[in-house]
């Protein structure tokens, strides 16, 4: 039970980061960008290969995130160039990639067994287990990703981003190319999709052309579940840092919840289900909050 609990744990910290990148797009630009199936598959793809070849992990990992980056600058191009609509740009992005994917690999899988990893080699370096060398080298990134990110939404041309989602039309208004902030977030959302990709490659030891299924789902529960715990916390999510942070936790929550769900015996064919499931509940408990304090407040306003 506790070495489940840990491989959770370490696919929760892993996975955020790929939350991350679904937070930039669907929260701060309301865009529900699907390019993240296919380039969470691209950047596993992009490190298999390369750790193969003998290429160092971290530099694998490296290029998994450049490759991330660029898949989303190819749904920026089709979103503001030609003006197709974000989500089906990104649709198309990741139909693409499926066939770009097993280019890159040439088979649709690619072990990585004899193969040396980021987390190998801290294992071996250290003694710690597999779990254990996966979420401490996923805090440390997942640390220093929510750091620079936090930095870089406190830059003008972060705030022009932030601004960009909340009301388009002002900020046009003001002078400022939105094209531009949108291919930005799409590639810095996505350039983090890709360096989860890798990490989750060398942490499972191989890359899959499927491994990015459903990974947009996985993201937008996260991020849902994350601001139901922290409207729990006092003060809320007020301010942006812990909005970023609360992306994380509620990724390592999720994952938590398919492994205590596993572990009581549910069939694993049922955790697409499962997932739906999670994602509905989690966008149910909100308004059913809200609803329930709104009529608090009337009959607490009506005793007076």
């Amino acid at each position: 039970m506790l070495t489940a609990m840990l491989g959770a744990v370490s696919q929760g910290i892993l996975w955020g980061i790929m939350v991350l990148g679904v937070f930039i797009t669907y929260k701060l630009l309301d865009i529900p960008d699907l390019t993240v199936d296919g380039s969470f598959a691209t950047g596993g793809a992009v490190c298999a290969v390369l750790v193969v070849a003998g290429v160092n992990p971290a530099l694998a990992i490296v290029a998994a995130m450049a490759a991330g980056a660029v898949a989303g600058a190819v749904t920026g191009f089709l979103t503001t160039v030609f003006e197709i609509p974000a989500i089906l740009s990104g649709i198309l992005t990741q139909i693409s990639l499926w066939s770009i994917n097993l280019r890159i690999m040439g088979k649709s899988n690619t072990p990585l067994l004899t193969s040396d990893t980021v987390f190998s080699q801290l294992g071996n370096a250290t003694g710690l287990t597999s779990n254990v060398c996966a979420i401490i080298v996923g805090l440390i990134v997942a640390v220093v990703i929510v750091a620079g990110l936090y930095w870089f939404f406190g830059t003008e041309i972060g705030s022009v981003l932030r601004a960009t989602g909340n009301n388009e039309a002002m900020i046009r208004a003001l002078g400022v190319n939105t094209n531009r902030t949108k291919m930005l977030a799409l590639i810095l959302s996505n350039a983090l999709v890709g360096l989860s990709g890798g990490l989750i490659c060398e942490q499972q030891k191989y890359a899959d052309i499927g491994m990015g299924t459903g990974a947009i789902v996985i993201g937008l529960a996260a991020i849902v579940i994350g601001e139901v715990l922290g409207r729990l916390l006092p003060g809320g999510l007020s301010k942006f840092g812990a909005r970023l942070v609360s992306a994380v936790a509620g990724s390592v929550v999720y994952f938590l919840i398919r492994a205590i769900v596993l572990q009581m015996g549910m069939d694993a064919n049922d955790m697409k289900l499962l997932s739906a499931i999670i994602v509905a509940l989690a966008l149910c408990v909100p308004v059913v909050w809200e609803r329930i304090q709104r009529r608090r407040s009337y009959s607490k306003g009506g005793e007076q």
